[in-house]
């Protein structure tokens, strides 16, 4: 079966999405796979590499950047029989549903979250709607949109002022990974906090900041739903950025996490909640925050998270008893099996 490998792409989160498609490559199951990698370039180029057959073949990581020795790739080339599409993008025009409705229009099967989960899951305004309405606790919040800032900056800071103590945590509505991600301890670091957020969207939300520990489960299923042990991030400073979660490497994470049968037990219920409620398939990342009163709040779901080999989604199913190689075959197999749901879906439809 060919695996066509999607990564890259114009997202800030581009150099690890080449990350994570080098360390699923260096894992696939070859003996059941040839892969080809396609690379979406910052500036949105579709590049066809060389099909894979061996991970002997790619020896580092920046071998995946194909902008000298990829060819163009068009939409009708991408082959239909035999075939899968594993998109290991992270962020927008990728992690947010765009790239999912492409491959549902083309009518080929693909690895992960489909349309709804994917937009849902990425929208962090959209998915504390969600996660209310199934009943799991959220943190307060704030939600604004530029056009608003532009007419009444002061009003909005009023409003958020009003509802919200210092700190306060600010965020792009649609970004991942830390990124455009501010702490505002003044009225000050607010206004530059919300003015940084809008630069990666239209829409911001402002938080309340809580003194936590922020822990992770990794959900994996389908209909079927199987959720790992909790992670613990744990880190020096309540607050760390895209750089030190990704690159300088200043989070370090604990697997299992030191918390209570009941307290696990309760994460896992609501990552399976929450995995519901965005409609979530094949798999997510579900974050939480746990307070010293043992109080849980639900932060936010990656349904494509950093999947290198030091990310924390395919470490906790490690420590679950599941291995790397055998998620990834196991994330394959729930795409194909949603494929021919749906297939058999659609021919009814038909009839």
């Amino acid at each position: 079966m060919n695996i066509i490998l999607l990564y890259g792409g114009k997202s800030a989160e581009h150099d690890i999405s080449i990350l994570s498609a080098y360390s699923i490559l260096k894992e696939i199951y070859y003996n059941y796979y040839q892969v080809t990698p396609v690379y979406i370039t910052r500036e949105g180029k579709w590049l066809k590499g060389s099909d894979i057959t061996d991970a002997d073949q790619v020896t580092d990581a920046q071998q995946l950047k194909l902008e000298d020795n990829g060819n163009e790739l068009h939409f009708s080339d991408l082959p239909k029989e035999d075939t899968i599409v594993f998109p290991v993008l992270h962020g927008p025009n990728g992690e947010d549903g765009t790239v999912q409705g492409l491959l549902e229009v083309l009518d080929i099967p693909y690895v992960g979250a489909g349309v709804l989960a994917s937009a849902a899951g990425m929208d962090k305004i959209i998915s504390k709607v969600l996660f209310k309405e199934a009943g799991l606790p959220i943190v307060p919040y704030v939600d604004v949109k530029k056009s608003d800032w532009k007419v009444d900056l002061k009003a909005v800071v009023q409003e958020a002022e009003q509802v919200l103590p210092y700190p306060m945590f600010v965020k792009p509505a649609n970004m991942g990974s830390s990124v455009g991600i501010s702490q505002a301890t003044t009225q000050k670091e607010l206004i530059e906090a919300v003015n940084k957020a809008f630069e990666f969207d239209r829409r911001v939300l402002i938080e309340k900041g809580i003194q936590a520990r922020e822990l992770e489960v990794a959900v994996l299923g389908n209909e079927d739903i199987n959720t790992s042990v909790p992670g613990e991030l744990v880190k020096e400073q309540q607050f760390y950025d895209y750089e030190s979660k990704y690159l300088s490497n200043e989070v370090v994470p604990q697997i299992p996490a030191d918390v209570s049968e009941d307290i696990s037990k309760r994460l896992r219920e609501y990552a399976a909640k929450a995995f519901m409620a965005i409609d979530g398939n094949g798999l997510t990342r579900v974050d939480f925050f746990v307070t010293e009163n043992e109080e849980i709040f639900i932060n936010e779901v990656n349904t494509f998270p950093g999947f290198t080999n030091y990310s924390m989604y395919p470490r906790l199913w490690e420590k679950t008893g599941l291995a790397y190689g055998d998620l990834i075959e196991e994330m394959i197999q729930l795409g194909l099996r949603r494929f021919k749901v749906r297939q058999q879906q659609a021919l009814k439809d038909r009839e």
